[in-house]
């Protein structure tokens, strides 16, 4: 496999990120390969909140979320995805699939060997992540869900295929500067701090196939377990959940999270936010201690 890992310098001086570096080199099936994963907090905590980035940030789009879990007690763990953050990153394309990134995942959790917790998810940590707990049920107690679907076969929406066409076409893509689109309030600091992953195109191969191995289809994979997680979550799920939806997002805004929202048992009236976009992360303080306070931590 031939795989890129960015060098360490072009990590140096993130804007309002300042956690330590932790590295995992040899999960079961994934040897050799290196995968980054931010730990603050308390290690003995009661409360773990394992944080999901999607595409095509890292771990640096949670940067707002750890103060304000970290001063409640919270540990706070979030894994950059292979081929994101500081995480090693495959360069052939075959290699990026459902399956590779949902079982990467699997076998972290099995490593880290956290108490039950509350999964936090957004765009891809969301696809992959809402896989998990069916699997894993007695691993999650509580849910943050923010702008992200699960596809069962099915297109989310007319944005979420022109975002796919986009990427195929620009395979050099522009992360700062997508970022800035999508988020006005970042700064240039924090707009190069979510470009730093990728010092040239060579770097992208994540972020060129994560559009286009989303199982929008019947026959792809993943298709028939993200049909099976909204079943599961629909019957199944018993846990506190909070979604939040970023009202401006084109590409998984409030009619794609609304349909999500009938799937998953007993969630509350969602936190709509009205001038946030894809990334609602980004929006911690707007919304963050509210959900705190509901779950009582």
């Amino acid at each position: 496999m031939d795989v890129l890992r960015t060098p360490e310098h072009c990590f140096e001086n993130l804007s309002g990120f300042d956690t330590a570096p932790h590295y995992v080199d040899d999960l079961p099936g994934y040897e050799g390969l290196r995968l980054h994963y931010v730990d603050e907090g308390p290690r003995d905590a009661k409360e773990v909140w394992l944080c999901l980035h999607g595409e095509p940030t890292w771990s640096y789009l949670y940067r707002k979320f750890i103060p304000l879990l970290t001063g409640r007690g919270i540990r706070v763990v979030a894994p950059d995805l292979f081929g994101f953050g500081r995480s090693d990153k495959p360069a052939d394309r075959g290699v990026h699939t459902f399956t590779f990134h949902r079982r990467a995942l699997l076998e972290f959790l099995d490593r880290m060997q956290l108490p039950p917790v509350t999964l936090v998810c957004q765009d891809w940590g969301g696809i992959l992540g809402l896989t998990l707990p069916m699997e894993l049920p007695e691993q999650f107690r509580k849910l943050v869900v923010m702008n992200t679907a699960l596809p069962a076969g099915q297109p989310p929406g007319p944005g979420f295929l022109a975002w796919r066409a986009y990427v195929e076409a620009f395979p050099d893509l522009d992360v700062a500067r997508l970022m800035k689109r999508a988020c006005p309030e970042l700064d240039e600091r924090e707009c190069d701090a979510y470009n730093a992953p990728f010092p040239d195109v060579k770097f992208k191969t994540g972020v060129q196939r994560m559009p286009q191995i989303v199982p929008i289809e019947e026959s792809m994979d993943g298709a028939k377990l993200t049909a099976h997680a909204k079943q599961w979550w629909a019957s199944t799920w018993s846990g506190e959940s909070q979604m939040v939806i970023g009202a401006q997002d084109p590409v998984l805004g409030p009619e794609i999270m609304h349909d999500l929202h009938n799937h998953i048992n007993a969630c509350p009236k969602p936190l709509l936010l009205p001038n946030a976009g894809h990334f609602v992360p980004e929006s911690a303080s707007e919304f963050l201690p509210q959900i705190l306070d509901r779950f009582d931590v």
